[in-house]
């Protein structure tokens, strides 16, 4: 897939192409619709799918002051998913305050048409855009009807009769619903970071853990998963916790993962984790001894869900 960075720097092979724009947060199994709808039309008509987004997301130009930002993909998860999907080319739009104040009407003649000279646009029946969010899809069908380019609004998908969102996949994350988040998104969550320092407990307890910075702030509520962790591109099983270890009465939140099988060091590697179930809440133990044999129950539980996952 090729991604171009900035409305400048189109292709000319691109001109002509099939395309759809929005943010795409999650690249869920709603998105996944429209971009199979996408692929489709531009394989009828043997032209490009092309996917129109903005970097950085616009909540976080807009709306600096609502922090944590709870994005459910990072950039370079969202390039990845559309390109394991087939998207033919990204182009990503630089968002800014100063381009937030670009209206419908020039980012539809001036961008739309004049530079991406598009022939057909797919969108979501609510999708808006432009300054004050005047455009819509009443807008681009006139707008179509009048420069020449279809338009096609897809009604949303749905799964057990409720409609897939990303503001729903991020409530389910942070509620601990991780199995529900999953099957909203099409596959497990992932939260990727690097292994720094932490305590060393699990080590004296018997369970060596490491300690993860995450890349991003949606981290699922406290508690106790199953989880794969894939390290130097080989997966492997594990038992997350997330959360103050009650026991030892932390001050600061931890994400600390012991890894099934294996001792060696992964000090400032990058790690990926999927989470598949949450075990449990955090629990505040009378001894280190308690501690130990709940663990040991963890790991057994998190090996049979696993192991029922991967078979």
């Amino acid at each position: 897939m090729e991604v171009i960075r900035g409305s400048e720097n189109i292709p000319a092979g691109l001109r002509g192409a099939i395309v759809t724009i929005g943010n795409f947060d999650g690249v869920h199994l709603g998105h996944q619709y429209i971009f199979r709808r996408l692929i489709a039309e531009a394989y009828k008509e043997r032209r490009p799918a092309v996917v129109i987004s903005f970097d950085p997301h616009p909540k976080m130009v807009l709306h600096p002051e609502r922090r944590p930002f709870y994005l459910i993909t990072s950039l370079e998860e969202k390039i990845r998913h559309l390109s394991n999907l087939g998207i033919d080319a990204l182009v990503l739009i630089p968002f800014s305050l100063d381009y937030a104040r670009t209206t419908a009407e020039e980012f539809v003649s001036g961008f739309l048409w004049e530079r991406l000279g598009i022939r057909k646009i797919l969108i979501g029946q609510d999708y808006t855009f432009g300054r004050g969010k005047e455009g819509n899809a009443a807008f681009l069908t006139a707008s179509g009807d009048r420069l020449g380019f279809e338009v096609e609004v897809l009604s949303a998908f749905k799964v057990g009769g409720s409609i897939i969102s990303s503001t729903k996949i991020r409530n389910a994350l942070l509620a601990g619903e991780v199995r529900y988040a999953a099957s909203l998104l099409g596959r497990p969550y992932n939260l990727s970071g690097q292994v720094v320092s932490g305590h060393s407990r699990g080590v004296g307890l018997g369970f060596p853990t490491a300690n993860i910075r995450p890349d991003k702030e949606l981290v699922p509520q406290n508690g106790v998963y199953a989880v794969y962790v894939t390290l130097d591109e080989y997966r492997h099983q594990g038992a997350l916790n997330i959360g103050f270890n009650p026991t030892f009465a932390d001050q600061k939140r931890s994400i600390e993962v012991h890894i099934f099988d294996m001792n060696e060091n992964v000090y400032g590697k990058q790690i990926d984790l999927l989470f598949i179930e949450r075990l449990r809440e955090e629990i505040h133990f009378a001894s280190p001894e308690e501690l130990i044999a709940q663990i040991n129950r963890d790991i057994a539980r998190s090996r049979e869900i696993l192991q029922a996952e991967s078979s």
